[in-house]
């Protein structure tokens, strides 16, 4: 039997936010290794799901668990956090040596305060221990700022093909199909990198809208000439502030180098081409309030679903942002629905008890100049949870169970909002947020979803319209208003440049 080992290290890192992603945040959510990876994985929706999946199918290959962390987008990972994580993957790894090849489900932009390039460098860390021919073959999310070290270390790169990610667990096939034929000497891999001198806005990477499709259209055709793997446009995580960030194209053939080069190379031109299509149209808070008022006046069965761009919980930021709501008590009409991730207020409703009141400045905690200030108002508690939900359908990010901690719905006095009050961040990735709350989507004109493109698949079925909507904040789409001190220059958009060779 061919032993196949897995490794999965998955973060995706916010530098702009000032609180760092600590060992605790691993804990929280998944940090386990040998068999507790594979048990934590089969059957599940994620790329690692499907390492299993076509490994387990094989009949000759066994698959290896040796370690798995994931911890919810924050902050860049602390020095000690980075050393512990990094340590026990290569304690793991060593132990269960030798190897005859090894899956690996890098995020493609963790960052570590010590490691810009944390993605690049754990995986460097691999291939030095396994040496030059162990096959190391893996995926990458499609917000990856892909260097030129994960590249190196790796002999194939798949990266998700679909945002809203639906798309992992087929992914991940693709990785362990092409690591069984490199292991029965099919296949030779050969993966090619080209880094885009583009940034494009978080508003623009819905994969199913028209610059999407086109977009994608280009890359199948391409991918499936004879000889290539696999051809993935990766559009990058403008919220980490490192020389990576930004577009890339990873090709990957089946033996030829230039062909996978060639096909790098053709598939960037025409993005760069299509560059105009990937700039961001931005919709003011009022601006889109009013258009969800248009939209209740066709269609009153069914709420609006408000994408609250600038704090977009899966892209790191806090989840307590104020300014939809606030702009909905000044301009909207009806009652509106927000999840708020806010411990105290639970606190405080835990002390008054359900159809107990109490007096309380909800939100706008962390930041309150960048994200909204608390909205101030009596709140009834109108029901109370564990927090703790589970998702059936494949959803964004390969998720199955979620657990936001004691979780409680109040109701304002004054505001008429109605407020998901959770201890924990959770992003908007599965309806069940609500649902498990006793809380029906049609009794609201419209519902705050704080992301961009990760809550789509599970609200656009039960939402009339969804209306991203760009605000202030550390996820904001507006990625002009960012500092950046460390990202390639020039790049477009934030500097014109007048001809681009790839």
């Amino acid at each position: 039997m061919k032993r196949v080992g897995i490794i999965a290290l998955l973060h995706e890192s916010n530098t702009f936010l000032d609180e760092p992603t600590t060992i605790e945040h691993f804990r929280s959510n998944l940090l386990t290794d040998g068999d507790g990876v594979l048990k934590a994985f089969l059957g599940s929706p994620h790329e690692v799901g499907g390492f299993i999946d076509v490994l387990d199918a094989a009949g000759d290959v066994e698959p290896v668990g040796l370690f798995a962390a994931r911890a919810m987008p924050f902050g860049a990972i602390t020095q000690a956090c980075w050393n512990e994580l990094v340590s026990r993957l290569e304690l793991q790894l060593r132990n269960h040596l030798p190897l005859d090849g090894l899956l690996v489900a890098p995020h493609g932009a963790t960052v570590a305060e010590s490691e810009p390039d944390a993605d690049g460098d754990w995986l460097q860390r691999v291939r030095t221990i396994v040496g030059p021919s162990v096959p190391i073959i893996g995926t990458l999310d499609l917000h990856a700022n892909v260097s030129e070290n994960m590249v190196a270390a790796c002999d194939a790169l798949f990266g998700y093909r679909t945002n809203p990610h639906l798309d992992q667990f087929q992914r991940g096939q693709d990785a362990a199909r092409l690591m069984l034929k490199t292991l029965r000497a099919e296949a030779s891999p050969k993966c090619r990198l080209i880094q885009l001198p583009l940034c494009v806005n978080i508003e623009r990477q819905a994969t199913s809208e028209p610059q999407g499709t086109k977009l994608w259209g280009h890359a199948d055709r391409i991918q499936s000439q004879p000889g290539m793997v696999s051809v993935s446009c990766l559009y990058g995580f403008p919220y980490s502030d490192v020389a990576e960030m930004g577009a890339s194209v990873v090709a990957v053939a089946e033996r030829d180098a230039s062909l996978a080069e060639l096909a790098a190379h053709e598939m960037a031109r025409i993005w760069w081409d299509s560059r105009e299509e990937f700039r961001g149209q931005l919709i003011s808070v009022s601006d889109g309030i009013q258009q969800a008022l248009k939209v209740r006046e066709a269609d009153s069965t069914r709420p609006v679903g408000l994408l609250e761009m600038g704090d977009n919980v899966g892209g790191g930021s806090p989840g307590d942002g104020t300014w939809i709501a606030h702009g909905w008590i000044h301009e909207g009409r009806g009652p509106l629905l927000t999840v708020i991730a806010d411990a105290e207020a639970v606190r405080l409703a835990t002390a008054a008890g359900v159809k107990g009141q109490f007096a309380a400045a909800i939100g706008g905690r962390r930041d309150p100049t960048r994200h909204g200030p608390s909205l101030q108002d009596t709140w009834t508690v109108l029901s109370m949870t564990d927090g703790r939900f589970s998702e059936s359908e494949a959803r964004h990010g390969g998720y199955s169970k979620f657990d936001q901690g004691p979780t409680a719905v109040l109701q304002g006095t004054t505001t008429g909002i109605t407020v998901i009050a959770t201890t924990l961040r959770v992003a908007p990735l599965s309806l069940q947020q609500v649902l498990s709350q006793n809380v029906r989507p049609s009794d609201f004109a419209a519902i705050v979803l704080k992301g961009v493109h990760a809550p789509v698949a599970a609200y656009a079925p039960v939402c009339s319209q969804l209306i991203r909507i760009n605000t202030d904040g550390v996820t904001t789409a507006d990625a002009a208003s960012l500092t950046f001190s460390h990202r390639r220059r020039p790049m477009e958009p934030f500097e014109t440049i007048g001809h681009w060779q790839p």
